[in-house]
């Protein structure tokens, strides 16, 4: 075995980004106008449902702060997000756009609602009280969301539960913004789940007079105008997953990530690579060791041995197969097939990307393309090019920079923890009184 050196290499333009920032293992790059094209095309299949947009987990991996500023200036009104924490993050970035939190209520939390004006999704009885006792002592009407479950059995009130709540519906005044259910299996389109859920929901919907409804997420968008009601709540479609896993994905692909070669090796027959000694040369084999693992969020299940081929890269515009495990820093890979000159040290490969889709990789991980986005690691330096973005420079004092134009990219340092906006210091104005509160029905 013997180590090429290549010191006279020429980086590509990505390569020369990275060794600007040479703490990082690769470039992920997100197409804020991909995003917003996206959701223009899930708007106009749910019309005349309203849009909303979920970017929860920091938009899923693609950034909070951009994406949702990036939609908000396309017209989004209204953003889900799973967290207190992860509301404050969207409320600094649209500060008009109405936010609900995904996670619930706690007495405890009020507070922290009501300062950042974002409205819970209540889906217990017990939040429901608590959430009345809040507003009362605290005097804010900033309003939430009714979670009915109808067949997740995850969260939610039982529909029981949610017409127990309905004499308070009629009596007015209630705060209730929108009722909201979850399709447990929208993509799969001939599910019986779905038509049961839609009959459950629709029947106990149609009880909360005058609020608005919300049943269907990414895949629910595609089942059809019943599914849609007055809003729909898509994620993982605007991220570029397919919302339509037994057709073709109907939305534009959003991230590309890239990592850099470290080093060219040369293996003879019958030398094996990586951990185990799992995989085995068949011939002299040219390896390019690239820069991301399974701490990158590069699952280790996409790795090959002697009797299974795993994931593929694509390096020098081909795709070339994994060489053994994925570690946790780095891969190999197997570039034997390609020209000598076209792949060196301090080259990019494309682990998503050039064809190489999010769902693709999901698959050689054995998981979902929810997962792979939301395990993209912070060693990578984020890129936002279109839309209204503005990244962060790597400085952590760096002042924000003005937003970029629509065709002009800016570079991001992993991403930090945002800290939540300023709080208001002016008391909320006092609500009517609310009716009582619901008795819970006996066992």
């Amino acid at each position: 075995m013997n180590i090429v050196t290549d010191a006279k290499s020429q980086l590509t333009p990505e390569a020369s980004l990275l060794a600007a920032h040479p703490t990082a293992s690769g470039i992920l790059t997100v197409d804020l106008d991909a995003i917003i094209a996206n959701w223009r095309k899930l708007e106009k299949t749910a019309v005349p449902a309203e849009c909303a947009a979920v970017v929860k987990a920091n938009a899923y991996g693609c950034g909070a702060e951009q994406v949702s500023r990036a939609l908000a200036k396309a017209g989004c009104k209204t953003f889900f997000v799973a967290t207190v924490e992860e509301a404050a993050v969207v409320r600094a970035a649209v500060p008009e756009a109405t936010v609900y939190s995904l996670g619930g209520f706690f007495q405890n939390t009020g507070d922290a609602y009501a300062r950042i004006d974002c409205k819970p999704v209540i889906g217990d009885l017990n939040e429901l009280a608590e959430w009345d006792v809040f507003c009362r002592r605290s005097g804010w009407s900033g309003g939430a969301a009714i979670h009915i479950d109808t067949g997740m059995n995850r969260l939610g009130l039982t529909v029981s539960e949610a017409q127990g709540i309905i004499p308070r519906i009629n009596a007015g005044d209630h705060g209730i913004t929108l009722v909201m259910s979850h399709l447990a299996s929208a993509e799969l389109l001939n599910s019986p789940a779905n038509a049961r859920q839609l009959a459950s929901f629709r029947e106990i919907a149609s009880l909360f007079t005058g609020v608005p409804a919300s049943l269907a997420n990414s895949s629910g968008v595609f089942l059809g105008a019943p599914f849609q009601f007055e809003m729909v709540r898509p994620g993982c479609a605007l991220y570029g997953v397919n919302p339509t896993p037994e057709a073709d994905n109907p939305m534009q692909p959003v991230v590309d990530l890239k990592a850099r070669i470290v080093q060219i090796r040369n293996i003879d027959r019958g030398e094996t690579v990586g951990y185990g000694g799992t995989w085995t040369a068949r011939r002299p084999t040219r390896l390019a060791i690239v820069s991301a693992g399974y701490a990158d969020g590069y699952f280790r299940a996409a790795s090959a041995n002697d009797g299974t081929r795993g994931a593929e890269v694509v390096v020098a515009g081909k795709r070339c197969p994994i060489a053994g495990r994925v570690s946790m820093d780095l891969i190999a890979v197997d570039v034997t097939d390609l020209d000598k000159n076209a792949v060196r040290r301090g080259h990019m490969v494309t682990l998503i990307g050039e064809g190489i889709t999010v769902d693709e990789v999901a698959h050689h991980f054995g998981t979902i393309g929810y997962e792979v986005l939301t395990s993209l690691g912070r060693r990578f330096v984020r890129i936002y090019k279109g839309g209204d973005a503005v990244a962060a420079r790597s400085d952590a004092t760096a002042e924000k920079s003005e937003p970029a134009a629509a065709e002009k990219s800016e570079a991001a340092a992993p991403a930090t923890p945002v800290g939540p906006p300023a709080l208001p210091t002016a008391a909320p104005a006092a609500p009517p009184p609310l009716p009582a509160e619901p008795t819970p029905p006996s066992a």
